[in-house]
């Protein structure tokens, strides 16, 4: 199927060629639905806090969280082109109402002074055209990052500067921050000109020290396209195509993070910071109790490494286990010896960990907290995109009171304090496979697993409501029209 040209580009890019032919058999075969077996709802695999608990674990985190190596984590990949799809249609000469929103509104965005030196913004195509356009902001390229999202008295300020802000105010390792960016390559320079220009003024603010650094989807993540007979797709010059395999590739990059707490959001879900406090208290929140629940996982760890196998001991791991942890065991557990038990518990409990906010659902696009059966017979919290699941179980979407807006805390050291291999814990049947087109040719593409679907499916997850204010992304551009992102 490959000539030497093409091993040479497999190997050039960090995969075997039995990694390829893998891919192109997932094409053939496609991939299986998650067996949903229910919607996660309050009392059933969803914490709720009341206020009292809430202003107790946030208080316990400043002190459960010292000495403690925090990372804050940013997927801030790719381009803003869909946030603008609205704007490219009108310029194609077909109006539509969230373009006229937009130059309706246009004084209130917080790239209009930058806008205005580009263009006279009472004309509307003038002004769609300096938004998008090469010839002024040239916003349709760039990646969310690097937008002027809010404005304050000193000026206007990017998501980029955002995630500055949070990192100051929640993800502390004593006076140091480190905040760490997934970006593309091209608009990496971008990025680090930006901080350059604006860490100092940050860092003075707030009395820290930052600790910025940045990562690249890995060329050995890619994945292969193909034709729709599954032939691998060619370019015009008889080269192999392959494409970035979506935010699950981000598995190898987060892989490569070392610290004890590690707190994972897109670079679009930030808010005005007159809007922040909810955002504050609740990544307080689930990182504590991300760090209650692992205290009392190590000592269940340590103990049975220290006092070996005891009834009383694996009783006692079993109750925490389908307990706090919120794990279904599978049926055949019960007929197990005490050293099988003691075996299953441990392999259990010895997994990194997610504490993961959820919002009520109230019509915002994101996946859902499931409750998904395993082949043993077990049940496990996972979050689900639509796309994941049978169109015999979309019933079960509609019954979902809650969805994921992407706000995880994680861990991902084990009780000795040795980082895991989170690859070993990614379910490697949840991918997922498009239609997209190059050139004006049809291919279909592969994604991995997603970050927080399948590349977590096998990590100790706890699923806990969080307010809507704390979800505040920007998919199109009039979402910047929202109070959330206004003074």
């Amino acid at each position: 199927m490959f000539s030497e040209q093409d091993l040479e580009q497999i190997n050039g890019k960090g995969i075997g060629e039995d990694v390829v032919l893998g891919q192109i058999e997932n094409f053939k075969k496609g991939f299986p639905f998650l067996p949903i077996d229910r919607p996660v709802c309050v009392g059933d695999g969803l914490l709720r806090l009341d206020h009292d608990r809430i202003s107790t674990l946030c208080l316990l985190y400043e002190g459960m969280s010292r000495g403690k190596k925090i990372t804050k984590f940013v997927p801030a990949s790719g381009a803003a082109t869909r946030m603008f799809k609205d704007l490219y249609e009108y310029l194609d000469g077909k109006p539509n109402d969230a373009a006229e929103k937009v130059c309706d509104n246009i004084g209130e965005f917080a790239f209009y002074d930058r806008l205005s030196s580009f263009a006279d913004t009472s004309d509307r195509r003038a002004a769609v055209e300096a938004i998008v356009g090469d010839g002024g902001l040239g916003y349709g390229k760039l990646p969310k990052g690097l937008l002027l999202f809010h404005r304050y008295d000193d000026g206007a300020a990017t998501p980029f500067e955002e995630h500055l802000v949070e990192g100051a105010l929640y993800a502390k390792s004593g006076d140091r921050v480190a905040i760490h960016f997934t970006v593309s390559p091209e608009h990496r320079r971008a990025f680090e000109q930006l901080a350059e220009r604006v860490v100092p003024v940050y860092a003075a603010r707030y009395g820290v020290t930052y600790d910025i650094s940045y990562s690249e989807q890995m060329p050995s993540t890619d994945t292969v396209a193909v034709n729709e007979d599954f032939t691998p797709f060619r370019e015009n010059d008889g080269r192999l195509l392959f494409r970035p395999a979506g935010h699950g590739a981000l598995i190898a990059n987060l892989n490569n993070i070392d610290s004890d707490i590690i707190f994972i959001k897109t670079v679009d879900n930030v808010t005005h910071r007159s809007s922040l406090a909810d955002t504050v208290t609740y990544k307080k929140l689930i990182a504590s109790l991300l760090l209650d629940l692992q205290g009392r996982i190590f000592d269940m760890l340590g103990r049975f490494d220290a006092g070996g196998c005891s009834p009383e001991l694996v009783a006692e791991a079993e109750k925490l286990v389908t307990g706090d942890m919120m794990y279904t065991l599978p049926k055949s557990f019960s007929s197990l010896g005490l050293e099988e038990k003691f075996a299953a518990l441990r392999e259990i409990l010895d997994r990194p960990i997610r504490v993961c906010g959820m919002v009520r659902n109230e019509g915002e696009p994101g996946g859902g907290p499931f409750w998904v059966r395993c082949a043993d017979g077990s049940c496990s919290l996972q979050i689900a995109e639509s796309s994941q699941i049978a169109p015999e179980d979309k019933h079960l979407m509609k019954k979902a009171t809650h969805f994921n807006p992407v706000d995880l805390v994680c861990a991902v050291k084990d009780y000795k304090g040795r980082k895991f291999d989170l690859t070993r814990f990614v379910d490697p049947s949840t991918g997922f496979i498009s239609k997209k087109s190059k050139e004006g040719r049809d291919l279909l593409a592969q994604e991995l697993p997603g970050l927080w679907n399948g590349a977590m499916a096998n990590w100790t997850t706890l699923f806990v409501e969080v307010p809507i204010s704390t979800f505040n992304p920007v998919k199109t551009i009039t979402d910047l029209l929202r109070p959330t992102h206004r003074q």
